[in-house]
C-alpha cells in the first residue's frame, strides 16, 4: 500500500500511526478520479487490517490548500454518463473514508472546498490551520454536494448555518469554523498544525485499540439514536470490553504504577 498511491503520500510518524497526504500541490490537491481510487485502496486495505493501524493523521501538501474538491480540469468536456461513472468511483470513496474502523484526524492545512470540505466534515475531528477556509461551492457550478456533504456538514455545524453555506456557496474561516464545530482547534502555522495533529494522534495511539474503536463506534452510532436507544448502545459496546486482555492489562498496570502494554486483543 506504502508504495502503491499516486496521487498520495503514506508516511508512519509513529508506531501505529499512518499519514495520509493528499499529494497533487500543483492543482490544489484536488479530487481525480485517481486520487479517489488511491484513498478508496488505502481505507479499505485499512478496513480488511485494522490491528495494524491505531489511529489516521489526513492532511494536505503545501499551505495553500487541503483540498480544492473535484479537479474540474479533468472533468472538462466529460459526458453525462462520464461524469456519473467518475461519481461513483468519489462515493465508494467516501463511504471508505467513513467506514474505517480506526479513528482519522483531520490536519487542514488550507482552502477546503467542494469536495474537500465534504471529507473534512466526514472525519472523527479536525484541527486547521488559522489561514484555512471553506467552502461548499458547487451550487456555482450548477450542482450540489455530492459525498455527503448536505449530511455531515449539517451534523456538525446545524441545519440553519449549512443551509445558508451550501446554498450561498460562501466561505467561512477557520475561526468561524472552530465556534460552529466544524473544527476541534485552529493553530497560527502549519507546522504547528502538523505537531499538534501528531502529537493528539500519539496520545490516542497509546490507548487501548479496541475500547477507542467501541467508543468511537458507540458515538457515531449513538447519535443516530434516541437517547434511550443509545445507552443501550453504549452497554453492549462496553460490555464487549470486559473480557479483553486490555481491560485486564490496564487495570493492572495502573495498580503497579506503569505505562500499559495494550496488544489490542
Amino acid at each position: 500500500m506504502i508504495n502503491t498511491c499516486k496521487t498520495l503520500s503514506l508516511e508512519e510518524p509513529a508506531e501505529h500511526l499512518l499519514k495520509i497526504i493528499l499529494d497533487r500541490e500543483a492543482s490544489s490537491n484536488a479530487f481525480n478520479t485517481q486520487m479517489a481510487h488511491d484513498l478508496t485502496n488505502v481505507f479499505e486495505e485499512i478496513a480488511l487490517r485494522p490491528d495494524h493501524r491505531r489511529v489516521i493523521i489526513l492532511t494536505g501538501r503545501g499551505e495553500r490548500a487541503f483540498c480544492a474538491g473535484g479537479d474540474l480540469k479533468e472533468r472538462k468536456g466529460m459526458t453525462d454518463e462520464a461524469w456519473q461513472r467518475q461519481h461513483l468511483v468519489f462515493e465508494r470513496m467516501i463511504r471508505s473514508v467513513i467506514a474505517c474502523p480506526v479513528p482519522i484526524i483531520g490536519a487542514v492545512n488550507g482552502a477546503a472546498y467542494g469536495g474537500g470540505c465534504e471529507l473534512v466534515a466526514a472525519l472523527d475531528f479536525v484541527y486547521a490551520v488559522e489561514h484555512a477556509k471553506f467552502a461548499q461551492t458547487e451550487t456555482r457550478l450548477g450542482i450540489m454536494p455530492g459525498i455527503g456533504g448536505t449530511q455531515t456538514l449539517a451534523r456538525a455545524i446545524g441545519e440553519r448555518r449549512a443551509m445558508e453555506y451550501v446554498l450561498s456557496g460562501n466561505t467561512f474561516s477557520a475561526a468561524d469554523a472552530e465556534k460552529w464545530g466544524l473544527v476541534n482547534s485552529v493553530y497560527p502555522t502549519v507546522d504547528a498544525l502538523q505537531k499538534a495533529a501528531l502529537d493528539i494522534a500519539t496520545r490516542i495511539a497509546d490507548n487501548a485499540p479496541l475500547a477507542i474503536r467501541q467508543a468511537r463506534h458507540s458515538i457515531h452510532k449513538g447519535l443516530q439514536m434516541s437517547l434511550s436507544e443509545g445507552m443501550a448502545f453504549e452497554i453492549e459496546a462496553y460490555n464487549r470490553l470486559v473480557s479483553t486482555a486490555d481491560r485486564y492489562e490496564g487495570v493492572l498496570a495502573f495498580n503497579e504504577k506503569r505505562k500499559p502494554k495494550f496488544t489490542g486483543k
